[in-house]
């Protein structure tokens, strides 16, 4: 059998045009393998313009630029004084650009979605009100929005964070005291100057054996220069209490633009332990970026949640890890220094900070120090280049520092998600700790991959999973219990509805919140897709890089399902959220779709 691919049972494949040989495996008139053919069927549109000079086929990685976005125009908008129908108090803006025409944008609207309105059926009232898709349930015979019987205005929200007016006002008219962040700031450089005028003196120092004083073995050692930002020499060696305790948890990997609440509220359901929220940059967080700062929601279920940042600079960072502390309710602050995208690495910043060590020193040093109650870990890869891993001189140091975990990704920057992740080296780093968990992280699918990564790196505390969850969620339910779960159609199909119900009571029933939505589920998608049932298998457990011959399901549904086509995936979601608007084209965030 060739590697990289997952065969499939022989009645449940489709024939190739051309014919295929013995073992499956189907070769087109320029020699091209099977695997091949996938990677040119999970991308039809990439068939022109996709071939440098010599013919030959540029390779898909990164992003899909220019996409295609939907744009919710906002003189379509209702204005908020119709929100609730009419009879209410007029608009007073004399230069208010939103719809006043109520009957206007209820036939511009277009019909409801279903009979039922999500968020009115589980909280006794839509915010959406007349804008809401699937409006009249919850609308009376004169159109104005209704309160249901049981709704209490004293209930607390369901999710917390984000950014409110008075502390967006203050960020931006630079208004907030940052007086902490710049006090461990300056005894971090401190601590970082005497360390090193420690390092260049015993270099100095050192000499021959023979020519070393008589007195030599009476010298008193300089005390080490500890993690804390006082002077006391606990560093590393001493064990501390830990706030939040890492070991043996699932964690759920912070993912951009598919790591979002609803996903992560989908993980929590299938037994993730610990949960982060997608990546966001320092700078937009301290300029109040409302956008940047939607990434810090957290649900209720999230009972273990943190935030992850990244940037370029000891200060910014600091800062915003400041703001985050004191204004937002999370449980642990992540530094990404493993981001592999090409614009936040040219600027200094993700695994770019593995190479500036006097940098990233003071940042952990500074992070740590603000709160003894509030932990910061880190998040790094093997290195930035895939022949010069550095992750096991760097891990002591980030506990030296301070860190409180590391997660470690088993690639480096230059091989992104391809090749397996090394987690032989995961267990040479994550030896080296001493009283710090380490995560590992890559390449987990299943409960087999589990078990045999847990036997490969006995010192690693705890595991993190990625891009399994998002091709699995199930994944942690199968780990917890020990034992394989084959969800049918329409069990996967069930999950699609709650993840829709989930995304439109966090992004709104509106026909905004219905599109956002919607282009979040097939981003999820372009994962979701390439899940093969057990069942199907020649040879299971799936294995997360191999790509399966083509096959069909065991039905309609699941067929559906396994397509590597965008139009198909535009499909699924017109079943749970209705028909496309018009004009509407979906192109995956990554060329490789998640491959």
């Amino acid at each position: 059998m060739e590697p990289g691919i997952c065969y499939i049972k022989p009645e449940y494949l489709i024939g190739e045009a051309n014919g295929g040989d013995s073992n499956g495996q189907t070769t087109s008139r320029d020699g091209d393998s099977n695997k091949r053919k996938h990677e040119e069927e999970a991308n039809p549109q990439n068939e022109a313009g996709n071939k440098r000079g010599g013919g030959k086929k540029e390779r898909k990685r990164g992003q899909n630029k220019n996409r295609p976005v939907f744009k919710d125009e906002r003189f379509s908008h209702l204005c908020h004084s119709l929100i609730e129908g009419p009879g209410g108090e007029p608009c007073t803006l004399s230069n208010c650009r939103y719809v006043h025409d109520l009957d206007a944008y209820l036939e511009a609207k277009g019909e409801d979605l279903g009979n039922e309105c999500y968020v009115f059926a589980t909280k006794g009232y839509c915010g959406r009100g007349v804008t809401c898709r699937f409006a009249k349930s919850h609308t009376d015979a004169q159109g104005r929005n209704m309160k249901g019987m049981d709704y209490d205005e004293q209930t607390p929200p369901t999710t917390c964070n984000g950014i409110s007016a008075e502390l967006q006002v203050r960020l931006r008219k630079h208004n907030y005291d940052f007086a902490r962040s710049k006090e461990v700031i300056k005894q971090a450089e401190k601590l970082r100057d005497e360390r090193k005028q420690q390092a260049e003196q015993e270099k100095k120092e050192e000499t021959p054996v023979e020519s070393q004083p008589a007195d030599a073995e009476n010298v008193t050692p300089t005390p080490p220069i500890g993690s804390a930002i006082d002077d006391s020499p606990s560093g590393r060696d001493a064990p501390r209490k830990p706030v939040i305790d890492f070991r043996e948890k699932l964690v759920l990997s912070p993912l951009t633009t598919v790591g979002n609440l609803p996903f992560r509220r989908i993980c929590k359901e299938f037994g993730a332990d610990i949960t982060c929220g997608e990546m966001a940059c320092a700078v937009p967080l301290l300029k109040g970026l409302g956008q940047e700062w939607a990434l810090t929601k957290r649900h209720e279920s999230e009972d273990i949640f943190g935030v992850q940042v990244c940037g370029n600079n000891p200060n910014v960072i600091t800062q915003a890890a400041q703001v985050l502390q004191e204004t937002a309710r999370v449980d642990y602050i992540d530094l990404n220094i493993g981001c592999p995208i090409d614009l936040i690495y040219q600027q200094g910043g993700g695994s770019a900070l593995m190479r500036r060590t006097n940098i990233l020193e003071l940042t952990v040093r500074s992070c740590a120090a603000l709160s003894d109650k509030m932990p910061f870990t880190v998040k790094m890869r093997t290195g930035v280049y895939a022949d010069k891993s550095v992750a096991h001189e760097l891990l002591p140091l980030v506990e030296e520092w301070g860190a409180s975990a590391v997660t470690l990704h088993g690639r480096s920057r230059e091989q992104r998600y391809t090749k397996s992740a090394n987690w032989n080296y995961i267990e040479q780093c994550a030896a080296q700790a001493k009283h710090m968990p380490v995560i590992g992280n890559g390449d987990i699918l299943s409960y087999e991959d589990y078990v045999e990564r847990r036997a490969l790196a006995p010192h690693v505390s705890s595991v993190m999973i990625g891009r399994g969850a998002l091709i699995k969620p199930w994944l942690f339910q199968e780990i917890k219990q020990q034992k394989f779960w084959a969800p049918t159609s329409t069990q996967r199909f069930e999950m699609l509805r709650r993840y829709c119900n989930y995304g439109l009571e966090h992004w709104g029933s509106d026909t905004k919140g219905v599109e956002s939505t919607r282009r979040f589920l097939l981003e999820w998608q372009s994962f979701l897709y390439r899940y093969i049932p057990e069942e199907l298998q020649l040879s299971p457990p799936q294995k997360i890089n191999s790509r399966p011959q083509k096959y069909r399901g065991r039905d309609e549904m699941e067929t559906l399902m396994s397509s590597s086509n965008a139009a198909d995936w535009v499909k699924l979601s017109e079943m749970l959220l209705g028909p496309v608007p018009q004009g509407f084209s979906f192109v995956p965030k990554h060329k490789a779709n998640a491959f």
